[in-house]
C-alpha cells in the first residue's frame, strides 16, 4: 500500500533571555502531535543536524541534545542563564515524521500541534545532576493548519508566558513525501489485479495521493525560488535529470506551467510511475533545501523573520477594528461634541452626545467578539495557540486614527493666547529620522540612541510595565530603557515633587547613555519615548515641565499613555471608586488624590491639573497613543482618551467651563504644525473578563485597569501593527 509522510523540520537558532526571573539551567523540549488526538497521533523525531558544535567546555552549556522514544520528544542540551539579554546559540535542526493521514479534497483532514516546553532547574553545585533535576516551567503551543502540511517555510517566535519572558528563534519547514516506494505494476491487466489484491492496492488512494504530492512539490519549488532571490544565493535545479530544463526554468521564473498535471485517467502503471517521479523530485528538492539551509541558515532566518513581521498586521486584524476620525477644527463648546466627524472634505457638523460612549464602545467590541466566535479561520500560517486557542476570549482593540487638524496661529481666538509661550523652534529636534533597526542586522557603526522611559502608577512597582518593555525590545533590540524607580513608594505626595524627581532621574539616565554612545563616535540621532500607566502619565507630563528637561524636549518621539487620567476626575461616574478616593483624602490626606479630584484649591483654575493642561507637554511628541478601556472603572473613559464627556455636555457651571478649557488646551497641543506630521491614535482595549466572574475587582473596574499590566496580547496587536511608531 502506498503511504506518505509529513516531514516537519524545526530549526532552533538561539535562546534569548529577555526577562527570566530565575537564574539556573534551562532546556527546550519539543513534541508534535495530531490535533485530533488519535492513538498514533505523536510525531517521531527522525533526524537531527547540529549546524554549529556547541562549546562543551563552556560553563553555560552542559551535555548534549537527546531524543526520547518513550514520549517522542526532542530536547536541546541544557544551558545556564545568568543574566538578562543573554544569548545561547543552539543552531540545530530536528525533523519529525508523521505517517500518512487521510486527505479531504487534497488537504490533510487534521492539523498538527507543535509544543515547545521550557524546562528549568536552579543552579546546582553538581552539574551531573542537572539532567535529572529539570522540570517543566512553561509551555507555548502552535497549530500547523492542515493547509500548511503540504508545504511551509515560516518563522515561529516562541515566547512562553509573562513569568518566563524569553525569545526562542525558531523556523518551521514542512514537506509531504512518499514514504514507501511500490514496485512497478506489470502491464498485464490480470497480473495487475492479482498483485493489487495481494498488496491491498487501491487506485483511488493513488488518485487522492498524487494531488497533494504534486502540490507539495510545487510549493517547495516556489519557496526555493523565493529564498534564493531574497538572500541572493542561486539555486539551480534545471540541470538535474529529474526535471525538464525548459519547464523548470519557467517555474523558477514564476510562470504557471510546470510539469503538466498528471491525467486522472491514466493506467495503473503510469499512475505509479508518475507518483514515483514526483516523489523522486520531492526527495531531491527536500535534500537540496536542507543543504541550502545549512549553508545559509542565518540569512534564511532573517528573511523569514521579515516575512513574519509583514504578516502580523493582517493576521491580527481579526481582533482589531480600524476607524478614522478628524480632530475638531473649532473649540468644543458645552452644547456640542465634535470629536467624531467623517472625513468628506466638509466642515464638521456639531452633534450632541447620545448615550454613554463607554457603553457604546463596549457593545461594539462585544458584537465584534461574537462575530469572531462564528468565524472559520482557515489559513496556511502557523497559529499561536495563546491567541488562536480560543479566539473569542482575546482582547478586542478598536483603533481610532485621529487626523489632526493644523495648529492654529496664536491669536485672540486661541486658548494659547492666554498662556505665556516659549519659542517652539528651539525645541524642534535637529536630528533626522532613525533608520529602521532589524533583528540580526549589524549595528557596529550606528550612532543612534533610542531611550524609552517607563513610569508606573499609584502605589506601583518599577517593573509593572515590563510586558510592554519586552515587546518594545523585540521590535527594536537596540533601545535603552529606564524602568523608573525614583517614585516607588512615594506616589501619595504632590505631583510636582514626583515630577521633579522623575525629571532628575531621566536627565541623569539620558546623559549617561549619551556619554557612552559618544565615546564610540558621533551621536547622530536621539529619540526619547515615554510609557506611563495610570497616574504615571500625570507624573511624566509634570516632569516634562521641569526646566532641566527643556534641552531634551526636541528629542521626544513616541508617547504611549496606558489608561492615564489626563483630564482628572471631574466627571467620574464610578461611585464605588469615588468613595475609595474620598477615604484616601479624608483619612490619609493623599495629596495626589486631591489634585486628581480638583480639591487642592478652592478656585478650579488654580488647581494643579488645570495648570498642567496649559503646559505644552504633549505637542513635543511625534506620536501620541492613548490607550483606554470602557471596562476600566479606575480612570474615567473620556479622561484617558482626552475627549468630551457626556456629563460635561450642557454643564454651564464653572466646573463645566474649566473642564472644557482643559480639554481644548490638551487638544490644541495635539494638533500638528503645517511643517510636521503627528500621529494621534486612540486605542480602545476591551478585555474578556467573563472568566474572572463577578467579584469586587470587576465591580469597581479594577480588573481591566490591572489587566493592562498583566496581559501582553493587546500590546502585541498594537505595537506589531504600527512598528514604525516604536522604532
Amino acid at each position: 500500500m502506498l503511504e506518505a509522510t509529513h516531514e516537519i523540520a524545526i530549526y532552533i537558532h538561539r535562546f534569548h533571555n529577555l526577562d527570566l526571573f530565575q537564574q539556573g539551567w534551562y532546556q527546550i523540549k519539543i513534541t508534535m502531535r495530531w490535533e485530533d488526538g488519535d492513538c498514533d497521533s505523536w510525531g517521531a523525531p527522525a533526524r537531527v543536524a547540529q549546524y554549529e558544535a556547541p562549546d562543551l567546555g563552556s560553563d553555560d552549556v552542559y551535555g548534549v541534545w537527546k531524543i526520547d522514544d518513550i514520549d517522542h520528544s526532542f530536547s536541546t542540551q541544557p544551558f545556564r542563564i545568568r543574566y538578562a539579554k543573554q544569548d545561547i546559540l543552539l543552531s540545530m535542526m530536528v525533523s519529525f515524521n508523521f505517517p500518512y493521514r487521510k486527505f479531504e479534497r487534497g488537504v490533510p483532514a487534521s492539523a498538527i500541534i507543535l509544543k515547545c516546553e521550557l524546562l528549568h532547574t536552579p543552579v546546582l553545585g553538581n552539574r551531573s545532576a542537572v539532567m535529572d533535576s529539570l522540570v517543566s516551567a512553561a509551555v507555548h503551543e502552535f497549530r500547523l493548519p492542515s493547509k500548511a502540511l503540504l508545504g511551509l517555510h515560516a518563522y515561529c517566535p516562541v515566547l512562553f508566558d509573562m513569568f518566563h519572558s524569553v525569545l526562542v528563534d525558531v523556523t518551521v519547514h514542512v514537506c509531504l513525501l512518499k514514504s514507501v516506494h511500490t514496485k512497478k505494476v506489470p502491464s498485464n491487466h490480470k497480473a495487475v489485479n492479482e498483485d493489487c489484491a495481494m498488496k491491498g492496492y487501491d487506485k483511488s488512494q493513488q488518485d487522492i495521493l498524487i494531488q497533494p504530492l504534486t502540490t507539495s512539490r510545487d510549493i517547495l519549488i516556489e519557496e526555493l525560488r523565493k529564498l534564493s532571490e531574497a538572500i541572493n544565493q542561486q539555486i539551480d535545479i534545471s540541470s538535474h535529470k529529474l526535471f525538464s530544463g525548459d519547464q523548470t526554468k519557467s517555474k523558477m521564473n514564476g510562470e504557471a506551467d510546470f510539469l503538466n498535471d498528471v491525467p486522472r485517467s491514466q493506467s495503473e502503471d503510469k499512475l505509479l510511475n508518475s507518483i514515483d517521479l514526483i516523489d523522486n523530485q520531492l526527495t531531491y528538492l527536500w535534500s537540496l533545501f536542507f543543504n541550502f539551509h545549512r549553508v545559509n541558515a542565518k540569512k534564511v532566518l532573517r528573511y523569514l523573520y521579515h516575512q513574519w513581521r509583514v504578516e502580523r498586521k493582517a493576521e491580527w486584524s481579526i481582533w482589531m477594528v480600524y476607524t478614522k476620525v478628524e480632530m475638531p477644527h473649532q473649540y468644543i463648546s458645552s452644547s456640542v461634541h465634535t470629536s467624531y466627524q467623517g472625513l468628506h472634505g466638509k466642515l464638521p457638523i456639531p452633534q450632541k452626545i447620545d448615550g454613554d460612549p463607554a457603553q457604546a464602545a463596549a457593545m461594539r467590541a462585544e458584537r465584534h467578539r461574537q462575530s469572531i466566535a462564528q468565524m472559520m479561520i482557515n489559513t496556511r500560517s502557523i497559529q499561536d495557540m495563546l491567541i488562536f486557542g480560543d479566539p473569542s476570549r482575546i482582547p478586542i482593540v478598536i483603533v481610532e486614527r485621529v487626523v489632526t487638524a493644523p495648529l492654529r496661529s496664536t491669536s485672540s481666538q486661541s486658548f494659547f493666547s492666554q498662556v505665556d509661550q516659549n519659542d517652539t523652534n528651539s525645541s524642534i529636534s535637529k536630528f533626522g529620522p532613525t533608520p529602521t533597526n532589524e533583528v540580526y542586522t549589524s549595528h557596529s557603526h550606528d550612532r543612534d540612541l533610542q531611550i524609552v522611559v517607563f513610569v508606573h502608577g499609584f502605589q506601583g512597582h518599577h517593573l509593572d510595565l515590563r510586558l510592554i518593555r519586552n515587546q518594545w525590545l523585540l521590535i527594536d533590540p537596540k533601545i535603552e530603557f529606564l524602568m523608573s524607580e525614583i517614585n516607588e513608594e512615594k506616589t501619595s505626595g504632590d505631583f510636582r515633587e514626583m515630577g521633579q524627581r522623575l525629571a532628575q532621574e531621566v536627565v541623569s539616565f539620558v546623559k549617561k547613555k549619551m556619554d557612552k554612545v559618544s565615546r564610540s563616535g558621533a551621536l547622530t540621532t536621539i529619540r526619547l519615548s515615554f510609557v506611563g500607566h495610570s497616574i504615571g502619565n500625570i507624573i511624566l507630563r509634570t516632569a516634562l515641565t521641569d526646566s532641566i528637561m527643556t534641552p531634551y524636549l526636541g528629542y521626544l518621539h513616541t508617547y504611549l499613555s496606558v489608561s492615564g487620567p489626563h483630564l482628572g476626575y471631574l466627571y467620574s461616574s464610578n461611585s464605588l471608586f469615588n468613595g475609595g478616593m474620598w477615604l484616601l483624602k479624608k483619612l490619609k490626606g493623599t495629596q495626589c488624590i486631591h489634585q486628581l479630584t480638583f480639591t487642592d484649591d478652592p478656585d478650579l483654575r488654580n488647581t494643579f491639573l488645570y495648570k498642567l493642561s496649559k503646559h505644552r507637554t504633549l505637542e513635543h511628541f511625534k506620536n501620541v497613543i492613548l490607550l483606554s478601556s470602557p471596562q476600566d472603572g479606575y480612570v474615567p473613559y473620556h479622561s484617558a482618551r482626552i475627549e468630551m464627556c457626556p456629563a460635561a455636555t450642557g454643564d454651564h457651571s464653572k466646573r463645566g467651563q474649566v473642564f472644557l478649557e482643559m480639554l481644548n488646551y490638551c487638544l490644541d497641543q495635539l494638533r500638528a504644525r503645517p511643517s510636521e506630521q503627528r500621529v494621534l491614535m486612540r486605542c480602545d482595549v476591551n478585555f474578556d473578563v467573563t472568566l474572572q466572574g463577578k467579584n469586587l475587582n470587576t465591580m469597581i473596574g479594577r480588573a481591566a485597569h490591572i489587566e493592562f499590566l498583566e496581559s501582553d496580547i493587546y500590546i502585541k496587536f498594537i505595537m506589531w501593527s504600527f512598528t514604525e511608531l516604536f522604532q
